[in-house]
């Protein structure tokens, strides 16, 4: 993959990360838990990216965040808040429409040889 290729794929990935990190945050996750299940699900998230992006949806108030010390080692555990859930699911049909539209758009591409 060449240089602006790269850019451009990470410009792309970078909405989608927050959309598919406030639906996974239903429940409790930790930081690890969370990439393990962003993984399985074939959404790769390096953990210097994911904690930053905790982070920041936690100061916009769109996560809450607590200490589990009833381990040896304490977790910081982040769940979706009221407001998050509101703004995911406007994010969520917001995706949907643009799925749909470039969809049909690409499709249009593959189908219409003149222009």
């Amino acid at each position: 993959m060449g240089p602006l290729l790269e850019t451009f794929t990470t410009e792309l990935r970078r909405g989608t990360l927050t959309l598919a990190v406030l639906s996974q945050l239903r429940t409790p996750q930790y930081g690890y838990s969370l990439v393990q299940r962003l993984e399985r699900a074939g959404v790769a998230i390096e953990q210097s990216t994911l904690y930053p992006l905790l982070r920041r949806l936690e100061k916009q108030e769109l996560l809450t965040s607590s200490w589990d010390t009833t381990e040896s080692r304490p977790r910081k555990y982040y769940v979706i808040s009221e407001y998050g859930s509101e703004i995911y699911e406007q994010l969520k049909k917001e995706w949907e429409t643009m799925t749909f539209e470039l969809k049909t758009l690409l499709k249009g591409d593959e189908n219409d040889e003149t222009d």
